[in-house]
């Protein structure tokens, strides 16, 4: 596998699932000119009020983007795996109106702007992706409003819970045994609004009532349906159903 080949891989998977690409499309994605880059975890990516020459690619790790009040509060707003780009709408907006961090030690690949609107110019298929990958970061964004807003504090961390399972299993990142829970209980309390204590008293419940398993960082769903119930969670607003079947078939049914 080329190196381009590989750089771009799961984002030509992600935009395939999104609308059907020939192989000038896929081609054209490989070509775009990029620079790679290493981060370590916790460094920033992309600061409010940034204008970037570039949209950044996750190729590995997870990052998360987030807003911080006048006073210094931080609320995570969500976040992204490999595949996704960080900031594909401050390719037309031209600045960016949220900070985004690195969650892991990432690689990424940063693709210059202009490169990018080529891109979408001359292959209005890869652009109609895009535009409906941007629209799923919306839909995720309203279902944590209701995480936020609506839910109790206990649905609100299953359903999170729920999500990254589906969205990493989805990007085949979490193997038979379960995946990294990388996000600490400060920043699981700063997605949801509350303290990390509660998060904490909420964790070791779920815990207790076998809905989890915690093995360091590992995190297990020994059974999917109680969890979902416990968190209310329908992964309708993924909007998996778009997902074309490939090399690796479908998606499993979830409900």
């Amino acid at each position: 596998m080329t190196s381009a080949i590989r750089i771009f891989a799961r984002a030509v998977r992600k935009f395939e699932s999104r609308t059907p690409l020939d192989q000038a499309d896929r081609a054209a994605l490989c070509k775009l000119p990029f620079d790679l880059r290493h981060v370590e975890a916790n460094r920033t990516l992309l600061r409010e009020g940034d204008r970037p020459a570039g949209a950044t690619l996750i190729v590995q790790g997870l990052a998360f983007r987030h807003k911080v009040t006048v006073e210094g509060a931080r609320q995570i707003l969500s976040v992204q795996i490999p595949g996704d780009f960080i900031d594909l709408e401050v390719i037309l907006l031209g600045i960016a109106d949220y900070n985004v961090q690195a969650l892991t030690a990432c690689e990424v690949a940063i693709v210059p702007r202009e490169a990018m609107l080529k891109l979408i110019d001359s292959h209005p298929r890869v652009g109609r992706a895009m535009w409906i990958d941007t629209l799923v970061d919306a839909s995720i964004y309203r279902e944590w409003i209701v995480n936020l807003g609506r839910r109790d504090s206990r649905s609100g961390l299953c359903h999170l819970l729920c999500e990254f399972a589906r969205r990493l299993e989805v990007a085949g990142q979490s193997g038979g045994d379960g995946h990294d829970l990388s996000m600490t209980q400060e920043q699981l309390a700063d997605a949801l609004g509350i303290t990390p204590v509660h998060v904490n008293r909420i964790l070791r419940e779920l815990d207790r009532e076998g809905l989890v398993v915690r093995d360091h960082r590992l995190l297990r769903v020994p059974s999917w349906e109680a969890l979902r119930k416990a968190g209310g969670f329908s992964d309708l607003y993924l909007h998996l159903d778009r997902r074309a079947a490939g090399p690796l078939g479908p998606p499993p049914a979830r409900h």
